[in-house]
């Protein structure tokens, strides 16, 4: 309120050092206009106050976070160093890699510590977190807190959940990515998408990325966005002719009964999924992620046909992990098999049982259908019945009941009250199993635009070795919680090998 709008001169301008640093605060004209002042010193570093200029400075950023840091700690006072704390947790969050939420608000590919992006946006979520707790903390260290916090990640927890980002199981399975990060290889490595997720899961630890495709175009995005992913290593295939040829043998050994001759098998693998399928099966790499260009179809075949399905189960499926508000449930199958039968779905529950407690998770499985236990006969009610019967003979120790409707299965109320001999009265399902691709593939797409769910998959279960397939056109943060889900995936393949082995060198020392 002490200045006026376009009370700065291009003179003044000019008379200023090397990138001079000005900010224009006055509202709702600022001292000079943006445009003016951007055309007459290219090297100006500008803000204003405004948000339709880029560099805002707004009192948001700091009052609600330095408040709240208070009010958590029961601060008799905001003193300078919890002022101080803020700004310096507010610099820091500046010079990080930007969320594509952020990006995507403002239209913008790549936000990046710059002159355009000196302050972090006013919608940025981690605003509350990162500026709290150090607010919090500083007031802590001060003396003029009256509640001391020690466990800061349960704090951190509690604050996401006041932003409605309750997603805890994320973060622990990108907690446990981090302890082994995996080498996971990018089939689509041309696609800027592709480039963007990999800086994140590189800046973050989350996993080793391997670009593959032509280097000169993956260049050209990365130069052109200005993405930061010096050392990454880039795979060209059709440069690798020694690799092809490898590939390409092993490939035809597999399918020289299923109509694949060697000239076949080497023309397959100029194809990136059949390619990033083989590194991963040489052990060259842990994990590929591919599907957000092609269709689910032409991605999984080469999977199957280089990887083919683990020996330890008969068929694959595809699983989502539903984020709703009552937290994760988890859909299958929603990908692969279109019509399973009864003897089938016993085998697709029982992937999603062995999968959903490879998240900590007791898996408690709903099989579903228009019918509630024996309420109306069907092709379909009478093949989810069968599931059920299966499944209580031959696994009683898998938690599942069925055939129910949908809404019996998520309120065990509901369920309680006129079903209350079911294995589910006691707690809701956090695991269903559709009937058919048709049925689970609508119903996780529905949720996700009118529930609001963010759906997480899909995740590809029974492969040998893993291979996740992304959502046509999944944003960067779908991708990269996919390639976070693929490296616990190799953790927990890596696990179970490891305690085979110890079995068996236990069994031959008692043999002795």
């Amino acid at each position: 309120g002490l200045s006026s709008a376009d009370c700065v001169t291009v003179e003044m301008l000019n008379s200023m050092a090397k990138n001079p640093i000005v900010f224009a605060m006055a509202n709702p004209n600022p001292e000079i206009a943006y445009e003016l002042a951007i055309k007459t010193r290219k090297d100006i570093i500008m803000a204003t106050g405004r948000s339709d200029y880029p560099n805002q400075v707004n009192n948001v950023l700091g009052f609600p976070y330095i408040f709240r840091g208070a009010l958590d700690v029961r601060a008799t006072s905001i003193n300078e160093p919890m002022k101080i704390a803020a700004v310096k947790a507010i610099a820091e969050l500046a010079k990080k890699s930007v969320p594509e939420a952020v990006n995507l608000a403002y239209n913008a590919r790549n936000l990046k510590f710059g002159k355009e992006y000196i302050i972090p946006k006013p919608v940025d979520f981690r605003l509350i977190t990162e500026v709290s707790t150090a607010v919090a903390k500083a007031a802590i260290e001060s003396g003029v807190a009256r509640k001391i916090i020690t466990d800061w990640d349960a704090y951190n927890e509690e604050l996401r959940k006041r932003l409605g980002l309750d997603d805890a199981i994320m973060r622990s399975i990108t907690t446990k990515a981090k302890m082994d990060p995996k080498r996971v290889v990018f089939a689509e490595a041309d696609n800027y998408k592709i480039l963007k997720a990999a800086q994140i899961i590189k800046d973050e630890n989350i996993a080793i990325p391997i670009l593959l495709g032509n280097k000169e175009k993956i260049q050209s995005i990365i130069d052109e966005h200005a993405l930061e992913l010096e050392g990454v290593e880039i795979i060209d295939q059709m440069q690798n002719p020694e690799k092809t040829k490898q590939y390409a043998a092993s490939l035809y050994k597999k399918r020289q009964r299923k109509g694949i001759s060697l000239n076949d098998a080497t023309k397959l693998l100029r194809d990136r999924n059949y390619y990033g399928a083989s590194m991963v099966e040489f052990g060259e790499a842990d994990a590929m992620i591919s599907g957000l260009t092609k269709d689910y179809g032409s991605t999984i075949k080469p999977a199957l046909r280089v990887i083919g399905v683990d020996p330890s189960v008969k068929r694959v499926a595809g699983m989502y992990m539903m984020m709703t508000k009552k937290g994760p449930v988890f859909f299958g199958d929603t990908t692969v098999n279109v019509d399973p039968t009864a003897e089938e779905l016993v085998d697709i529950t029982l992937l999603l049982d062995k999968s959903v407690k490879q998240f900590n998770i007791k898996p408690r499985i709903a099989l579903l259908s228009y019918s509630n236990f024996g309420s109306n006969d069907g092709v379909t009610p009478n093949k989810v019945r069968e599931t059920a019967r299966l499944l209580h003979k031959n696994h009683p120790e898998v938690i599942v009941d069925g055939e129910m409707q949908g809404n019996f299965a998520i309120n065990n109320e509901l369920l309680k009250e006129n079903f209350p001999f079911s294995t589910l009265a006691k707690e809701p399902a956090n695991t269903l199993v559709f009937p058919n691709l048709e049925s689970g593939n609508i119903a996780y797409k529905l949720l996700q635009e009118l529930g609001g769910a963010e759906a997480v998959g899909p995740i590809l279960l029974g492969l040998n070795k893993p291979v996740h397939i992304v959502q046509l056109g999944s944003s960067v943060r779908e991708i990269v919680n996919m390639v976070t889900i693929a490296v616990v995936d190799v953790q927990a393949k890596e696990e179970i090998a490891d305690s085979s082995k110890r079995k068996g060198i236990f069994t031959k020392t008692n043999k002795k």
